[in-house]
């Protein structure tokens, strides 16, 4: 897919036109990029309009300027919708990536034609113990990172994905993260537990590997004792980024909930 630069953004966003399809939007996890999706690319290029981004920091979103802060990702999304004339997307979202697809969904309901949420966690009722296991979690990888991109790389890819394949593709990808891009990760907390979740007039699906760390699955338990209506699936032979590790199981899961949410 050819690169677009955003006018309004430092976002770079990749689009791929297959006639009057449905569209598709994928957002990637942490410290890798939209390359992610490679297999869903491939699967689903004929099937969809699909739209891929490089959150703030990441891939080829690195040309920012002071002020720009991932948590206006989805004031740029939403910018980069209209430049295409995209009324509505099913969102497909990974990790960090499942954070920013709610956020977008608080903000813009009604441009949610389906959203998907793996390896992440309800942001509307993130439980605040959780909040700060996960908080601690995440400065100890980063302490890891301002010592060596490649120690903080070898230790992610274990944690993000099961499959040595997946390993090693996650590997290659965050290697090329920039340090300085920690910074732009600063106010992600400023999107959790600030809007209360109302009535969805979308289908909402959740998910993880079974092979994911406790607290995920936790995270996923009580998403779905929150919002009984969501459909949920946990993968199996699959870590954190289950789209990489499992890419045939998790492509036909994602391929028959679009279905459903378009009839």
């Amino acid at each position: 897919m050819k690169p677009i630069k955003s006018a309004n953004s430092p976002i770079t966003y990749f689009v791929n036109r297959t006639g009057q399809a449905e569209w598709i939007l994928f957002i990637h996890a942490a410290f890798v990029n939209h390359n992610m999706f490679k297999a869903q690319f491939e699967y689903f290029e004929n099937k969809y309009n699909i739209l891929a981004i490089d959150i703030i920091g990441h891939g080829q979103s690195t040309d920012t300027k002071k002020g720009d802060t991932i948590d206006k990702m989805s004031k740029w999304i939403f910018d980069i919708l209209k430049t295409e004339n995209i009324e509505k997307v099913h969102i497909a979202g990974v990790s960090l990536g499942a954070v920013l697809a709610q956020d977008f969904a608080n903000h813009y309901p009604y441009a949610v034609s389906s959203l998907s949420c793996f390896g992440g966690y309800d942001i509307n009722n993130f439980d605040v113990k959780m909040k700060n296991e996960n908080s601690a979690k995440q400065k100890l990888m980063m302490l890891k990172a301002f010592f060596s991109v490649k120690w903080f790389a070898k230790a992610n890819k274990k944690i993000s994905a099961y499959t040595s394949q997946a390993q090693n593709e996650f590997f290659a990808m965050n290697i090329l993260f920039p340090k300085k891009s920690f910074m732009f990760l600063a106010t992600l907390n400023s999107m959790v537990n600030k809007y209360k979740t109302g009535q969805r007039n979308y289908p909402l699906l959740i998910g993880c590997g079974k092979f994911d760390i406790p607290m995920e699955l936790e995270a996923i338990k009580a998403w779905k004792s929150s919002e009984p209506d969501c459909t949920v699936v946990l993968f199996e032979n699959a870590g954190h980024c289950v789209n990489m590790d499992v890419p045939q199981e998790f492509n036909k899961t994602m391929e028959e909930f679009w279905k459903g949410a378009s009839q």
